[in-house]
């Protein structure tokens, strides 16, 4: 079978058999050499057969340039709060055909189930969901997640065709000291792909962090952490996502003799931003904008993420590869007129072209939220001290800075004071109904009144709420358990806007413009409370990572990141 449908492929490349689709009067990206091409591509059986003059069906793509499909080297899915048939849906009109996703958001939550879930519901669609298998389910010893995934658990993975390697090793701090435990995960890949997530380290400890295997990193947030990196061996993944926007300052590092060591990466996409941003095609305007030649853009989110990754069948226009293609008008917004997936039209004019077919999506486990209400006085503990840490947050990065400031008490409890937007902010666990609730205080929500609460609360999902006003913080963590997790704005008692997301809190059934829509109200509700952040959903998901410097908060309690510890909300210890 294999060898007569090589023979085929072979008399369709010699042109003694016909094209089935000839893309013409274009000008290619040849990401081989560095040139655009005026030439013809032919495909047939899925792949590209030739480049050239051959017979058979055209396609005029005259004016446009013909770019291999994007490639989305890290991306968590689960942000898109869209199960991975309606994300394909999304993605494949912006121009992506391919995605190498790291599920340890649902995998904190569900475990193995988690794996299995998503792994179902990606089978079969048009955009090709790959895996690497998440390295820290939990990310930390100092949060309460839902599952735990040793070496054990992940090894029958191995072995299925869509998982690639080992996903983001968080817990650097743990690896750089030899934790038996991460280096069995390690054993898993041996010859990798293994990615980073090593925020900040340098030195020696970075070195026994390459030393690992570690092979890429995305979080690098200034230039001279990402030349150190690029440095010992390290592929760049530039992000530039909901939050996380980091590539106006790491684009320098992107020189002639370093650009094919480097990816464009979204790592977390919100869906109001993939509706009306997009995806990897905004990420390639504005790094063009920023001076980026055009064909060395593209080349990030092509040919680099597929050898990084192994993906040896795409990433390029050539024979023998897949026939996926994206057809832009111009490369300086790169507006997508059409996209070709194993050589079938499916987006014309930027739209669809037909609904994709695809296989019914796999039933998602139900697992309800367990989560123990802590009563009012939980959020207001008797003060203690008279010197507070307070989270404050950085805009644009996932980074967060240690504050300290004069304790907001009243009545001898801690209290808030929006004034100067010292808000609470609390975390509490959801998996197995400990009662667990770590509280500590916030600043640079601006938010006067109410609270905002959500079960997406990276990595162990527990429910995080923040605001001005306890009794509104506790009505919003119990409407949320109610929903099954998602989101919610509340003031005065009463909810004001909120998303349900009943796969494993994260996810939406709903499509992408329902979902996006919903997310638009919460957002407005937000700014109609007197909030200022422009996603406060997306800075809130963030403040439970206990990986990423410098204070967070989990379930457990305030965390002191460069000490990789729980310390008290007091004092300035």
């Amino acid at each position: 079978m294999w060898m007569e449908r090589l023979q085929r492929r072979l008399q369709a490349a010699r042109g003694e058999v016909s094209a089935e689709l000839v893309l013409t009067g274009g000008r290619l990206a040849n990401v081989y050499t560095g040139e655009w091409q005026e030439t013809d591509v032919a495909l047939f059986d899925g792949i590209i057969v030739g480049l050239g003059d051959y017979p058979g069906p055209r396609l005029a793509v005259t004016g446009r340039y013909i770019l291999p499909g994007f490639i989305d080297g890290h991306l968590h899915l689960e942000s898109s709060m869209l199960t991975p048939r309606e994300l394909a849906r999304a993605l494949l009109p912006l121009g992506t055909t391919t995605v190498v996703a790291d599920p340890h958001e649902i995998a904190n939550v569900w475990g193995a189930a988690g794996l299995d879930y998503l792994l179902g519901a990606s089978e079969g669609l048009p955009v090709d969901f790959f895996f690497m298998l998440p390295s820290c389910v939990p990310a930390s010893p100092l949060e309460t997640s839902g599952a735990r995934l040793e070496a054990g658990d992940l090894d029958p993975y191995r072995r299925h065709p869509r998982v690639l390697g080992l996903a983001e090793m968080m817990n650097f701090p743990g690896l750089v000291a030899g934790d038996p435990g991460l280096l069995a995960k390690l054993a898993l890949f041996p010859q990798g792909p293994v990615d980073g997530h090593a925020p900040r380290l340098s030195g020696r400890a970075l070195n026994a962090y390459r030393l690992a295997g570690i092979g890429s990193d995305h979080e690098c947030t200034c230039l001279g952490e990402a030349r150190e990196k690029m440095g010992l061996g390290f592929y760049l993944m530039l992000r530039e996502g909901s939050l996380a926007k980091n590539l106006a300052d790491l684009l320098p590092a992107v020189t002639p003799a370093c650009l094919r060591r480097t990816m464009l990466v979204t790592d977390d996409n919100h869906p109001e931003d993939l509706a009306r941003t997009g995806h990897l095609n905004h990420l390639l305007g504005q790094a063009v904008s920023l001076g980026l030649d055009p064909l060395a853009a593209v080349t990030m989110v092509t040919l680099n993420p597929a050898e990084y990754f192994r993906l040896r069948d795409r990433g390029a226009v050539a024979p023998g590869l897949a026939a996926d293609l994206v057809v832009v008008e111009d490369l300086t917004e790169f507006r997508i007129d059409k996209v070709l997936k194993g050589g079938k039209l499916m987006v014309d004019k930027g739209k669809l072209a037909a609904a994709p077919e695809v296989s019914p999506s796999p039933t998602p486990p139900t697992f309800p939220l367990n989560v123990k209400d802590p009563g009012l006085e939980a959020f207001s503990p008797p003060a203690t001290g008279k010197v507070v840490k307070v989270i404050g947050l950085v805009p644009g990065q996932l980074l967060t800075e240690k504050r300290l400031w004069p304790a907001p008490v009243r009545n001898g409890r801690l209290a808030t004071d929006p004034g100067q937007d010292i808000l609470k902010l609390a975390v509490v666990e959801r998996h197995h109904g400990t009662g667990h609730l770590g509280l500590g205080l916030v600043q640079g929500f601006g938010l006067p009144q109410g609270a905002l609460a959500s079960s997406v609360a990276h990595d162990s999902h527990n429910i995080v709420v923040v605001g001005a006003d306890e009794a509104d913080m506790l009505h919003a963590v119990r409407h949320l358990a109610d929903l099954g997790g998602g989101m919610a704005v509340v003031a005065g008692g009463r909810v004001l806007a909120d998303l349900a997301l009943p796969i494993a809190g994260l996810i939406s059934p709903w499509p992408l413009a329902r979902v996006a829509a919903a997310y638009t109200r919460l957002k407005q509700a937000y700014h109609g409370l007197g909030g200022a952040l422009p996603d406060p959903f997306m800075a809130l998901s963030f403040l439970a990572l206990a990986v990423i410097p410098a204070l967070k908060l989990t379930d457990l309690g305030l965390v002191d990141v460069d000490r990789f510890q729980v310390v008290s909300l007091w004092g300035e210890d």
